[in-house]
């Protein structure tokens, strides 16, 4: 059965065709400048009942070398089944569409991303008759988006992010600044990347550590509907004044301090005032974070404090 973490590994393409060209070249991956991005029929069934169909399928036209076509599957764990479908699916493609056919395969572990690399060599060992070489995105490539304002830059990309680090310890930072970005976008927009993130996590730890997240920005605005309304952004505004550096840290340090212990006492967690007046009096950013991190996790509010 198709989870939606899956679905949502390459369907996020979909949702955003332009990502294509942002995301490559930031691992490492060479990426023309496409003039036109055009989603495709994903069903490359030939003869029935024996149905193949690729996850998402583009036709990407560029100004300089005509267009080609990029099939992308996305993958959880190796598969040795899957090497005879892609084989298939390059040359089906190349004879249906007379296009140059590319694969790309996106993967939640480096495991897996590691095992997608491998070429796909078909022939007999005294002769190779043709050979597939996967591009990969995964975590070992794809960068983790930390800072909340390069989220927001490209929500898209950040989301992405996320999703190809779900397997990874730093996923919590990531997930920290996706957080922090979409509660700072307004409408439609924040909302889709929101719900395209907990449902893309599956069924996970990691999809309750994103709406504990959701829960701590939104319960920072009591009383003014979700998180991702415009109203929300007005009071997040209010912590970083009109361009002044220390006035801006001083807001994120107070709004830390206020997410950590609506953590905690969302969790159901005492906090006594000693640990509270800590908590509240800190301003280093970079202790916080660590607090916050600890606060999804800690059964006592004095753990928050314990040497690593």
């Amino acid at each position: 059965m198709v989870s939606s973490a899956h679905e949502a590994m390459h369907q996020i393409f979909r949702e955003d065709p332009g990502l294509l060209a942002r995301a490559l070249p930031r691992a490492g991956i060479p990426f023309p400048e496409p003039t036109a991005i055009q989603p495709l029929d994903t069903d490359l069934t030939e003869i029935r009942p024996l149905a193949r169909r690729v996850d998402t399928l583009f036709r990407v036209d560029t100004a300089d070398d005509g267009g080609f076509l990029l099939a992308i599957e996305s993958q959880g764990k190796p598969d040795p089944d899957k090497l005879s479908s892609w084989t298939y699916y390059l040359a089906h493609l190349y004879a249906k569409y007379q296009l140059p056919p590319v694969l790309l395969v996106v993967c939640r572990d480096k495991a897996t991303a590691s095992w997608a690399a491998e070429p796909v060599r078909v022939g007999p060992p005294i002769h190779t008759s043709m050979v597939v070489f996967p591009l990969v995105l995964g975590p070992g490539n794809v960068p983790a988006v930390t800072d909340p304002d390069e989220a927001a830059d490209d929500l898209a990309l950040a989301v992405f992010s996320a999703l190809a680090h779900a397997k990874d310890p730093g996923l919590p930072a990531i997930l920290d600044a996706l957080a922090a970005a979409v509660s700072d976008a307004s409408g439609e927009t924040a909302k889709g990347w929101a719900e395209f993130t907990e449902i893309g996590l599956g069924e996970t730890p990691a999809r309750q550590l994103w709406r504990n997240l959701m829960t701590a920005y939104a319960s920072r605005f009591p009383g003014r509907g979700t998180l991702i309304e415009e109203t929300l952004i007005e009071g997040r505004a209010e912590g970083r004044v009109e361009g002044r550096a220390e006035g801006r840290a001083e807001g994120r340090a107070e709004g830390r301090a206020e997410d950590i212990l609506r953590i905690l006492d969302r969790r159901g967690i005492e906090v006594p005032e000693a640990v509270r007046e800590r908590v509240t009096a800190c301003t280093d950013l970079d202790i916080l974070g660590t607090w916050f991190d600890r606060a999804l996790t800690v059964v006592s509010a004095e753990e928050l404090f314990a040497e690593t």
